[in-house]
């Protein structure tokens, strides 16, 4: 534990804050901190007085979200750098070793994306070797990566080496200040309850790092450490073949591709995946093929903000005469996709949408397999809650189970893993988010595969003279017209948070919850921040109980669906409102104007954008 002797050693500006709490916090860091740019931030905080902000870095930690550990990169106890990954593998190995006898046989899986910021010497890689070290200096194997990898292929190595969990050094999507920490358990699937809580609570009681935690230089001297890159994408590359359909039709393809990785790591793996399927490499956006930490040709490096962040894609597809662009996001586990029209014009499929057509598409080849109706019996598609229900009425009409679980892929995996050991099969899942599986060879959503299961869809519809979109149309003929809306608005205020959601809760006095939304009657209510569920007889939700996020639900007497939810990954408060029409109900103007004026209603009132000053998303 440092003192204030410590302290003064430092820097002689370090003097004390006046707050006790603040000042053993400020102690603590600069004991233990050994990356002398993060160690700079702090004692530059220090000498300017900024009590505020040295609360907000020091004095709270980071908590297990829907995607691990995620925050800001640089000092503190509640960001991600250095002395906070090491704190958090330290609590991981102490709880790997209680819950696994065998952890020195398993070992733990490590790959890392190509973050980084220069301001606090942060980068992914180096939190990877870090991690490394945590593990290796307490004689326990590591797996890890020798150099970028899609999110994916952690999940995918932890179940082939039978590896106790593993660590994926990541913030997927979001802006680029941002990075974390996502946690896989030994069934391949993210961790849940109760393992993230006990993982804290080991984090908690291991704060101080080990004499040996700093030497990243283990990973190069330990025989206990190695390379899983090419066994890996030797593996993964050779089981896509499990949702390759029509290989010989692919190879004669007139179709042309255009990705983009968004100056991420999906380039390299995303052209195997291409050729593995028969197909040509895709044609890459030069500008964002190769890593940039800066992600300086997008405003947003989130390929589901659509048209926007599509823009260079797009522009290079008109060039190459390609009709389909695939962008997966920076960790490629998310896929976004575009059509061109026949006016020239493009469609950028929601999540939704896509989902749409990737259950059609997979239902339809294991139909192919599989001709006796009797066998549908065992399979499966799953979903979010806060996605589109069309896998419900594929699922009625066709005769195989669909699925709910809350929002974050953690649930999808999780219950896929359940569902294969009794004896099932989930041949599609997603969350609206652009978070697709195809089959189950990873527990985690995987924008690899499925830009090459993308890629053959089209093929194959091209042989039949139908775009994704005409295939999309036909869909809803068939099964019924979803139609869906997805925003959000920004909210850096958890406590306006707060506010929005308790005022729901006492829409109409303590306990009432709303019963209009504007001139729309609301039918039921789910709230599993709270456990309430009035659809049901003992008011009871079906669905986990999610104290620390908030997630309510209306059903209208119009049959729309509205959910309004916190993210756990990043400061929004997100709405999702979906119209589920009948087969048959053909009238989508009047059902697009009924949802738009439904979805308005529940912002405005809900809400209060104005009122509560959130900043409305920017198209």
């Amino acid at each position: 534990m440092g003192s204030n002797g410590d302290l003064n050693a430092n820097s002689q500006c370090l003097s004390s804050t006046g707050d006790p709490v603040l000042d053993k916090a400020i102690s603590q860091w600069m004991t233990w901190d050994k990356n002398p740019q993060t160690r700079e931030q702090i004692e530059c905080l220090v000498r300017e007085g900024r009590a505020v902000e040295l609360r907000r870095r020091l004095c709270s930690r980071m908590t297990f979200g829907t995607a691990g550990l995620r925050a800001p990169m640089g000092a503190g106890f509640a960001r991600i750098n250095d002395l906070t990954v090491i704190q958090s593998t330290q609590g991981m190995h102490n709880y790997l070793t209680k819950y696994f006898p065998d952890l020195k046989t398993r070992g733990l899986v490590i790959g890392y994306d190509t973050r980084a910021q220069a301001s606090s010497g942060c980068t992914s890689e180096r939190l990877a070797r870090l991690t490394a070290a945590v593990m290796l200096c307490k004689d326990i194997p590591v797996y890890l990566f020798s150099t970028y990898v899609p999110t994916p292929f952690v999940p995918y190595a932890v179940m082939k080496y039978g590896a106790a969990a593993g660590v994926m050094i990541t913030a997927s999507h979001n802006r680029k200040e941002d990075n974390g920490y996502k946690v896989y358990w030994h069934n391949g699937a993210q961790i849940s309850s109760p393992h993230d809580k006990e993982i804290l609570h080991c984090i908690g009681e291991s704060t101080e790092p080990w004499a040996e935690s700093w030497n990243a230089d283990l990973v190069e001297s330990s025989l206990l450490r190695s390379d899983p890159l090419e066994d890996v994408c030797r593996w993964y590359m050779e089981e896509l073949n499990t949702v390759c359909f029509h290989r010989e039709l692919n190879t004669k393809s007139p179709l042309k591709f255009v990705h983009s990785s968004f100056h991420g790591v999906g380039h390299n793996f995303v052209r195997r995946a291409f050729q593995q399927f028969g197909f040509p490499p895709p044609i890459p956006v030069p500008e964002q093929k190769d890593p940039d930490p800066e992600f300086s040709t997008v405003s947003c490096p989130n390929p589901e903000e659509g048209e926007s962040v599509l823009e260079l894609s797009l522009r290079l597809a008109e060039r190459e005469e390609a009709r389909i662009v695939v962008a997966t996001d920076p960790d490629a586990d998310r896929l976004a996709v575009a059509e061109q029209n026949d006016n020239c014009s493009w469609k950028v499929f929601t999540g939704n949408e896509l989902a749409a057509l990737l259950g059609w598409w997979m239902w339809f080849n294991w139909k192919e397999v599989h001709p006796d109706p009797a066998d549908s019996e065992r399979v499966y598609m799953l979903a979010t809650t806060v996605s589109s229900k069309i896998l419900n009425a594929f699922a009625r009409i066709e005769g195989f189970h669909f699925e709910e679980t809350l929002p974050g892929f953690k649930w999808i995996g999780n219950r896929i893993h359940e569902l294969t050991k009794a004896g099932k099969e989930v041949i599609f899942s997603f969350e609206e988010s652009i978070g697709f599986l195809c089959g189950n060879m990873v527990l985690d959503k995987d924008g690899v595969s499925t830009s090459a299961v993308v890629a053959e869809m089209a093929a194959y519809l091209h042989t039949k003279n139908l775009s994704l979109n005409q295939q999309l149309c036909n869909i809803y003929e068939i099964y019924g017209y979803h139609i869906s809306r997805t925003s959000y608005v920004l909210c850096n205020d958890p406590p306006t948070i707060h506010r929005i959601f308790s005022r729901l809760r006492n829409f109409g006095g303590p306990g009432v919850y709303p019963e209009l939304c504007g001139d729309y009657c609301i039918t039921h209510i789910r709230d599993v921040t709270t456990g309430y569920d009035s659809s049901q007889p003992d008011k009871k939700c079906v669905l986990p109980l999610t104290k620390n996020s908030q997630m309510v639900t209306f059903t209208f007497q119009n049959d729309i669906v509205a959910t309004l939810r916190t993210s756990g990954t990043e400061p929004k408060i997100k709405y999702y409102t979906e119209f589920c029409a009948p087969p048959g109900e053909c009238d989508i103007s009047c059902l697009e104007e009924e949802l738009r004026k439904v979805t308005t209603a529940l912002v405005e009132e809900f809400l209060e954008p104005d009122k509560n000053n959130l900043l409305r998303r920017s198209v």
